[in-house]
Formats: C-alpha cells, structure tokens, sequence
C-alpha cells in the first residue's frame, strides 16, 4: 500500500467502483449515479496535485484513513 493519500484514494475509488459494479461509467447502465459520481471523483483526484485540498476532500468522502 501507497504512503501518498492521493494513492490511497486512487485505490478506495477503484475498488469502489468494482464492488459497485466493476465497468467503467460508459457501460453502466444509464442513470447509475454512485458509478458516476466515483468516475467524476477519479477524474477530479488525477487532476489534482499532490497536498491539494481536494484530495483531502475526497479522502473524507471515502473514508480513506
């Protein structure tokens, strides 16, 4: 396991989305929102920078100790 928050997001986030159902947003089915909301989250966290404030954001969202 990853010292970095932003891994360890990164890795709640992927698993999240597994135990949700496993596929990307574009093959769930329509109106998935929690699928959505986790690619959405993914997306946000590979734009942020390492200490960014939003990282800690979703870390608190997901529950990422």
């Amino acid at each position: 396991m990853s010292d970095s928050l932003k891994d360890r997001v990164r890795e709640k986030l992927l698993r999240q989305r597994s135990e949700d159902g496993g596929r990307p947003v574009q093959e769930a089915e329509q109106g998935d929102q929690r699928l959505v909301a986790i690619d959405r989250d993914l997306a946000v966290l590979d734009q942020a920078a390492e200490g960014d404030k939003v990282i800690e954001e979703l870390a608190a969202k997901y529950w990422v100790p």
